[in-house]
């Protein structure tokens, strides 16, 4: 059996027992403080006491009549016995100037020699010391008797130092009740305190807070996944590493509200918002986040947890899949209308009318070169012509004409390798699909949709216009927002695209603008700077001329 090894003390026990010490330490210090002090005192008081009564008694005449007298003691013993009882000190003693006793407490000292200091007082001084005679150690105070200037005998009045020990044991007995009182509730007020820090800190010692600390800060940094921690004011009170580049966070962030992080509105609200969020789709300038939020909650509301994924790239990836798609669902008709036509064929020449069947398949060839001569005439780029062939046959699917203007030639070669396939395909793909979703609906003699690729001016220009019902003027500046869409509500991914082609776009410092067709419907404009040895080598190879400055005007 291993041995138990004793946990160390946590951090709240051990606050708890400095504390503890410290209140003791400190109540001990001010007990002692002030029973020296006030002893100090009640000697001091003690002596004032005693020189009061000494001096009142020189100062009466009869005293100084009777230490005239031949007999003193006859007269001044049971007077100073009376006063001795009266003022409370303990002895009231008269001397002659040599110091033989005429007065003392207990009879049988009279006549016997004062003990204690004489001569400041046979010099006319009053004083007081502290002496220890035949009472004992005391307080007392000596005086002189004048007649004139002549001095005829002394006047010792004193206090027993027991006496004064005995009063101070009265005050010490208060002094240490307030101080225990002030020691236990010390000790209560710390321990109340410690219990919640206790609670607070789950029992841990300090190298154990030190060691999550640790572990925390290594967790933050490795994560690549976004945290964000606000407080119960929704400000930030930590983001990790993640966190700051998927929202594009320079400099110090914590403390700062979330409102002044300049975040779109919509993720803005998402954050303030105090209903958990799952698995929401926001976008940024240059990204698509998957936001989750969760409020951190112990009794009121402290906060609010975030973490954020980023999807940029799935989002790209799901929208070359559904390219992908299309194009295997074209394939598919493609292939039924191949077989269909296969058919009619087979079936003219088992008829016997082997030059129907010739000029059949003839003329289905010269329509399918038509279409891809078309559009390898416009475009020579490869991606692009791929795009549009592939986008033409799911177009023709749903009843729509896709049209490819040669207003310019895009050859292969010209495209920078600065932009990628999978941003043009990004861009033009969402534009022709929302494009032919607008016109499909509409009520057009012919639906239409016109697609334009051309470089021009130093940059590639992609134009899609279709015979829809247009974008109403109202709705320009929100047609690219994320979740915008005209369709009816259906899943929650809708109204992305145009918000990817804004995102693509942006990356390339291209511009996008939208507006209404002659006709009523709408076209969208795209243009992407080139790059310019790009642009100078394309235009020696076709013998064309390259404008200075690129970018989109």
């Amino acid at each position: 059996m291993r041995p138990t090894v004793p946990r160390p003390r946590s951090l709240a026990g051990q606050l708890f027992a400095m504390q503890a010490v410290l209140i003791a330490v400190v109540v001990a210090g001010y007990a002692l403080f002030t029973y020296v002090s006030d002893r100090g005192q009640a000697e001091d008081a003690a002596g004032r006491q005693a020189m009061a009564v000494a001096r009142s008694l020189a100062d009466t005449p009869s005293v100084r009549s009777a230490a005239l007298t031949p007999d003193p003691t006859a007269e001044l013993q049971p007077y100073a016995l009376k006063v001795q009882r009266d003022t409370g000190v303990d002895f009231v003693t008269i001397m002659d100037p040599r110091g033989i006793r005429w007065t003392h407490p207990d009879a049988d000292r009279i006549g016997e020699r004062f003990l204690g200091n004489r001569s400041r007082a046979l010099a006319g001084e009053s004083f007081t010391e502290t002496y220890t005679g035949t009472l004992g150690p005391s307080v007392r105070a000596v005086t002189p008797i004048r007649d004139g200037a002549r001095i005829v005998g002394l006047v010792s009045a004193g206090i027993k130092v027991e006496a004064i020990s005995a009063r101070l044991r009265g005050q010490v007995s208060t002094l240490v009740t307030v101080a225990a009182g002030a020691l236990a509730l010390g000790a209560v007020g710390t321990y109340v305190v410690n219990a919640r820090l206790r609670r607070h800190t789950h029992g841990m010692n300090a190298a154990e807070l030190s060691r999550m600390h640790d572990y925390h800060q290594a967790a933050l940094h490795a994560v690549r996944e976004g945290l964000l921690m606000l407080d119960g004011q929704h400000r930030v009170a930590l983001a990790n590493d993640g966190g700051r580049e998927l929202l594009g966070l320079a400099g110090e962030v914590v403390g700062r509200p979330v409102a002044d992080l300049g975040l779109p509105p919509p993720l803005t609200g998402a954050l303030l918002s105090s209903r958990p969020r799952v698995d929401e789709v926001h976008v940024t300038a240059d990204r698509v986040l998957v936001v989750n939020t969760s409020p951190v909650s112990g009794g009121e509301r402290r906060g609010t947890m975030v973490t954020l994924r980023d999807v940029t790239e799935l989002q790209e990836l799901t929208g070359e899949l559904d390219s992908e798609r299309g194009f295997v669902q074209a394939l598919r008709a493609q292939a039924h209308e191949a077989a269909n036509r296969l058919h009619t064929v087979v079936s003219l020449i088992e008829l016997g009318r082997p030059e129907e069947a010739v000029a059949f398949a003839t003329a289905e060839l010269e329509l399918a070169q038509a279409l891809t001569d078309q559009v390898v005439a416009a475009v020579g780029e490869p991606v692009l012509a791929a795009l549009l062939l592939g986008r033409t046959a799911r177009a023709n699917e749903r009843g729509v004409e896709l049209v490819v203007r040669t207003d310019g030639g895009v050859d292969d070669g010209l495209l920078p390798g600065t932009l990628p396939a999978r941003d043009l395909v990004t861009i033009l793909g969402n534009l022709i699909d929302n494009a032919v979703d607008a016109a499909a609906g509409s009520t057009a003699a012919r639906v239409t949709v016109t697609v334009a690729v051309s470089a021009d001016g130093g940059a590639l220009s992609l134009r899609v216009a279709d015979t829809g019902a247009g974008v109403d003027p109202a709705d320009t500046g929100a047609v690219f927002r994320h979740g915008w869409s005209t369709k009816p509500a259906g899943p929650a991914g809708r109204g992305l695209g145009l918000t990817l082609v804004r995102q693509a776009v942006a990356r390339h410092d291209g511009t996008l603008a939208v507006s209404r067709t002659p006709q009523g419907g709408a076209e969208f404009e795209v243009r992407l700077p080139l790059d310019a040895g790009a642009r100078g080598d394309s235009a020696r190879a076709h013998g064309t001329s390259v404008l200075s400055g690129g970018g989109a005007p």
